[in-house]
């Protein structure tokens, strides 16, 4: 009797391991979607500065570049910090997945408080014209998105402290946060380029 319910509950579980994984896709969509936002954004951006003969506006304060072009190298070289978890989990090395996403971690913290530091220095608000209305909109939803895929990173963490959780078969949860991150660096550079440099 016992054996024949180990017997049901081993079929079970190779029956649901045999269903294909679309984890993965999900991401692909999620990710999609939320590029098509800030495609949304970008453009509206770009028509903006198009069509209105002076950009930015005059009486616009001029964009310091020192403080967002640090975030910028931070927040690009979090990427390869981060990367350096994953194949660190893909040789079973925990402790090589905490150091390196605890270190990816402590980046994206240092680049919203860069953010938020430029934010309480400007010498502009969000309804002082168009162009501060873009840019507090495009700056602060993807700071947003920082603030998630920080999140992220901490339930990786949390969930690293348990015994078993991700190993070199089973991290899902490390290859999720990266992908995500990834993305989110995109994301600034295209913004960076667009806001601060063009």
């Amino acid at each position: 009797m016992q054996g024949s319910a180990i017997e049901q509950s081993q079929g079970t579980v190779s029956h649901h391991s045999g269903h294909p994984d679309h984890r993965f896709f999900g991401i692909a969509l999620f990710l999609i979607a939320e590029s098509s936002i800030f495609l949304g954004l970008f453009a509206g951006f770009i028509v903006y500065r198009t069509i209105i003969p002076v950009w930015p506006p005059e009486g616009t304060p001029e964009l310091e570049l020192l403080l967002p072009g640090i975030n910028t190298i931070i927040l690009v070289a979090s990427s390869f910090v981060m990367h350096k978890g994953q194949t660190a989990i893909k040789k079973n090395n925990i402790s090589g997945l905490k150091f390196w996403f605890g270190m990816t971690a402590v980046m994206g913290l240092v680049f919203l408080i860069g953010q938020m530091y430029e934010y309480f220095h400007l010498e502009m608000g969000l309804t002082t014209n168009l162009f501060a209305s873009c840019f507090y909109a495009l700056t602060g939803f993807h700071g947003l998105h920082v603030t998630f895929g920080l999140l992220l990173i901490l339930a990786v963490l949390w969930r690293a402290q348990e015994e078993g959780h991700y190993s070199s078969e089973s991290h899902f949860g490390v290859e999720a946060a990266e992908i995500y991150w990834h993305f989110v660096d995109v994301i600034w550079i295209i913004l960076f380029i667009l806001v601060y440099l063009l």
